[in-house]
């Protein structure tokens, strides 16, 4: 299983909806999309920190060598009009064995390009930017995004280019990661996560939970000035048991034409092996979540009364799909290449992975599909990890 360690054109497209936003009147109407493969493409890892590990004995026994890191290389289509191209490279927080100093601080670094296609000619492209800069992850797994200094801050750094002007959308806020000495001391703590399916509450409960926490996390403007400054809060789960993320509400606030937007997302990410993964190092994350589900749930009617809900039970009733409410679906699969077991008891590490990125966004808004592919972005150190 997968096991945490240290997402452009405002148009009408054909078969798209208008979107309203409850509590609030926009002054253009937003068009939905409904699409599979919304968001296409690949990443390689290379986990450079598992290869090389420290031969010298002044750092802590099993630490990374000095000098290695890993390395995600994106290759990504979002919307069909904006391209992800680069790498995103982690550097691990390495610690003397004497003293126990810090040797090196653990960081993220994006060096992403940005490109855009023409909406009404797919094969005009034009480069416009690029993802740059750092995240800073402390002694206590809190990544942070800065607060100020563009120099040193992650940021979509925008060209102006024809007639569109520059601009640097910023990132700052916390996540709040695992700690390393809290591994293990969560087995004792029972979460429960709920959600209605025909009118019917699921329920699935977990025992062995870590999260993710998000602390007015501003994720930057662009590729496009359509897609704008949005914050975050919230959690996303971990179950070390089953591999599966849970979120019992994320909220994401943004502006669209003048108006104030909330969306809150809700649902689970499932994570499934191939029954031969061992040999061919094959599985895959199973997105199933959904976008201000309360507020667009259907009303039941006179039949309900009749329907006991029996068809559906348990697990399975808890990550079936729902197409009447707008959601992000699809797989991220994963092919691992494994290392030998760094102990007896071991279990071999994953030392690189070729991940096929295949997301549906139905009943989505542009903004609430590349928002959540943003998200997903800054959390690549935890979500790939084994």
């Amino acid at each position: 299983m997968k096991k945490l360690a240290a997402l452009f054109s405002t148009a009408l497209v054909a078969g798209a909806t208008t979107c309203y936003f409850p509590g609030s009147v926009l002054a253009e109407e937003i068009a939905t999309i409904s699409e599979n493969g919304f968001v296409q493409g690949t990443m390689e890892i290379d986990f450079g920190t598992r290869r090389s590990l420290d031969t010298t004995g002044k750092l802590i026994e099993g630490s990374p060598a000095e000098g290695s890191k890993d390395v995600y290389k994106v290759n990504l289509n979002v919307a069909k009009t904006t391209e992800y191209a680069g790498t995103i490279t982690r550097e691990p927080r390495l610690v003397s064995r004497v003293l126990g100093r810090t040797v090196q601080d653990a960081r993220l670094v994006y060096d992403i390009g940005l490109a855009v296609r023409n909406p009404k000619d797919l094969t005009q492209k034009k480069q416009v930017g690029k993802w740059v800069g750092p995240i800073t992850i402390d002694n206590s797994g809190v990544y942070d995004f800065g607060g100020g200094s563009q120099g040193s801050q992650l940021r979509m750094a925008i060209d102006s280019v024809g007639k569109a002007a520059a601009f640097t959308g910023l990132f700052s806020g916390k996540i709040y990661g695992k700690s390393p000495e809290k591994k293990g001391l969560l087995s004792d703590k029972i979460t429960e996560y709920t959600r209605m399916v025909k009118g019917k509450k699921a329920v699935i409960k977990a025992t062995n939970v870590d999260p993710l926490r998000f602390v007015a996390l501003t994720l930057g403007e662009g590729p496009a000035q359509i897609y704008p400054r949005t914050v975050v809060n919230g959690n996303l789960d971990y179950d070390y048991e089953t591999g599966n993320w849970y979120t019992n509400g994320i909220r994401f606030k943004y502006t669209v034409n003048g108006a104030d937007v909330e969306d809150l997302v809700t649902g689970s990410i499932k994570w499934v092996e191939d029954s031969n993964r061992e040999s061919n190092g094959k599985g895959q994350y199973e997105f199933n979540l959904r976008f201000n589900e309360e507020k667009n749930k259907t009303p039941s009617d006179e039949a309900a009364a009749f329907d006991s809900g029996a068809d559906l039970q348990g697990e399975e009733a808890f990550f079936s799909f729902d197409d009447s409410i707008p959601s992000m679906t699809g797989t991220i699969s994963y092919e691992d290449e494994f290392g030998a077991p760094s102990g007896d008891d071991e279990e071999p590490s994953v030392i690189g992975s070729k991940i096929t990125y295949n997301l549906h966004a139905n009943k989505l808004t542009k903004q609430q599909a590349v928002n959540l592919f943003k998200l997903w972005m800054v959390i690549v150190g935890p979500t790939n990890d084994e």
